[in-house]
């Protein structure tokens, strides 16, 4: 069994530009947005006044934003304790979940690549996603 080897933020990079049919736009800071289609699934966050540490107040420069494909998902990530996902209330009602690239190492490259995954798939058209499962044995 091969050993666990931690995320690093290099790996969104690079297995969100190993999805079919992704582009990168750049956004407010020049801060890449991986996009399926025009519709984004990832995207790197500017310092916001709702993301901050708790006890200096300084916003977190390292958000990293994931959709999810549903409440239900998002809840499931954002409560698990041992999770380091979470979420604002700026966030509310918006089906995604966020990241500090500083805690990515708590996600193995294969939990990372899973959410990744996901992301796309709850972002691609529904040809693009029965496609990609398909041509990876999850689907006929």
């Amino acid at each position: 069994m091969p050993a666990r080897r931690e995320a690093r933020v290099e790996d969104v990079h690079e297995i969100a530009m190993g999805m079919p049919h992704v582009t990168v736009v750049k956004g407010r800071g020049e801060n890449p947005v991986f996009q399926v289609g025009g519709k984004s699934f990832i995207f790197f966050r500017n310092p916001r006044p709702d993301a901050v540490d708790p006890v200096t107040r300084e916003r977190y420069s390292d958000v990293i934003v994931f959709w999810v494909d549903s409440e239900a998902e998002k809840e499931a990530l954002v409560q698990d304790p041992d999770s380091p996902f979470f979420t604002t209330a700026h966030f509310n009602g918006h089906m995604s979940v966020l990241l500090r690239g500083s805690h990515i190492g708590e996600l193995s490259r294969d939990e990372l690549a899973e959410v990744i995954q996901d992301a796309w798939l709850c972002r691609a058209s529904p040809k693009r996603a029965a496609d990609w499962l398909k041509s990876r044995g999850l689907a006929e």
